[in-house]
């Protein structure tokens, strides 16, 4: 696509007029090679892949040309939304676990330009024979750190080595990698494109230390999402059963909250973040599942009720909040 065309679909379509630094850089790229991208989430990674991804591709050709990888339906959902409306006179489709296989095999009756999948069932959707994907010749790994957390490396190796004529890789990460996989095209050409020193903390966010006089933090939990002004808040913990303890005593508390974790149905996390957005349930208490690719309007806070495990974690929780230049705050309980 024309560059010109391009930021005129992002004006029009997406309402932004003005890139950030970060997209502009991007925008810049020579198309070719490996680019790796190390930015926090809520920063407009997403655009600022999708710029460089979409100058790259000519008018459709019949053959797939562009593949995107996310490690989680949500994010594959949310990038979706982003590259579709201003790829104007190209197909994009999105595959992701919980979908209808189905209905993923009839958008195949018109080959799609652009797919943006989950690892795992894209290559489901190659064993099947349903997919050639020879003619591609830009991938994107977004969120390659948590792709590996999560254990796609196995998948995100063997989708590639059916990719034989990729020319251009980005690669996305909120930290900073210090190891590139092995299995990607080799290039001569590399280029990091890091801004994650310039926003980490970013400066709109306050952190702030709320102490807990006993070891059961809830009643103190309850305690400040009562004195918050009225804004979306997200409380993190560390695994599912805390999750729903919390839910439940915060329900019983009189507190409008919603539940967010893996081991939820698409439906039922999809009408969280829903319920979440539109302020019937303006608290939601979630797993670390709910720290990257949710796409959520001015969250006004995020609380740790546990510690996140991980520097990692960290990074992706708060980013949460104080997205783009709004601002945020960021409450940390601990006990002694």
């Amino acid at each position: 696509m024309k560059e010109k065309e391009l930021l005129s679909n992002i004006n029009a379509r997406l309402g932004i007029s003005e890139l950030n630094e970060m997209q502009r850089r991007m925008a810049g790229l020579q198309l070719k090679g490996m680019v790796t991208l190390i930015a926090p989430t809520g920063s407009g990674k997403t655009l600022a892949f999708a710029i460089p991804l979409l100058k790259n591709l000519g008018p459709s050709d019949g053959k797939v040309r562009a593949v995107v990888m996310a490690p989680s339906r949500e994010l594959v959902m949310q990038i979706f939304e982003v590259i579709r409306p201003i790829a104007t006179g190209l197909k994009t489709v999105a595959f992701y676990g919980g979908h209808p296989m189905q209905e993923e095999v009839n958008s195949l009756s018109v080959t799609p330009d652009i797919i943006v999948a989950t690892p795992g069932r894209l290559l489901d959707h190659i064993k099947r024979g349903n997919l050639d994907l020879s003619g591609v010749r830009t991938l994107v790994l977004d969120e390659y750190d948590k792709a590996l957390e999560l254990g796609f490396a196995d998948e995100m190796k063997r989708v590639c080595k059916k990719l034989t004529s990729v020319s251009f890789v980005i690669l996305t990460s909120a930290t900073p990698l210090f190891e590139l996989p092995d299995y990607l095209p080799k290039s001569t050409r590399s280029e990091l494109v890091d801004f994650s020193a310039s926003t980490s903390p970013r400066r709109q966010m306050q952190i702030v230390h709320v102490p807990s006089p006993s070891r059961d933090k809830l009643d103190t939990l309850i305690d400040l999402l009562r004195s918050l002004q009225d804004g979306r808040v997200i409380v993190f913990a560390n695994h599912r059963e805390s999750v729903e303890r919390i839910h439940a005593a915060l329900r019983k508390a009189g507190l409008p909250a919603g539940l967010y974790h893996g081991g939820l149905e698409q439906n039922e996390r999809e009408n969280a973040v829903e319920l979440l957005n539109n302020g019937t349930t303006p608290i939601l208490v979630s797993t670390d599942l709910g720290s990257r690719g949710l796409d959520i309007a001015e969250l006004s806070a995020v609380v740790h009720y546990h510690l996140p495990p991980t520097v990692e974690a960290w990074t992706h929780r708060n980013g949460r909040t104080a997205r783009q230049e709004a601002n945020g705050e960021v409450y940390v309980i601990t006990t002694e």
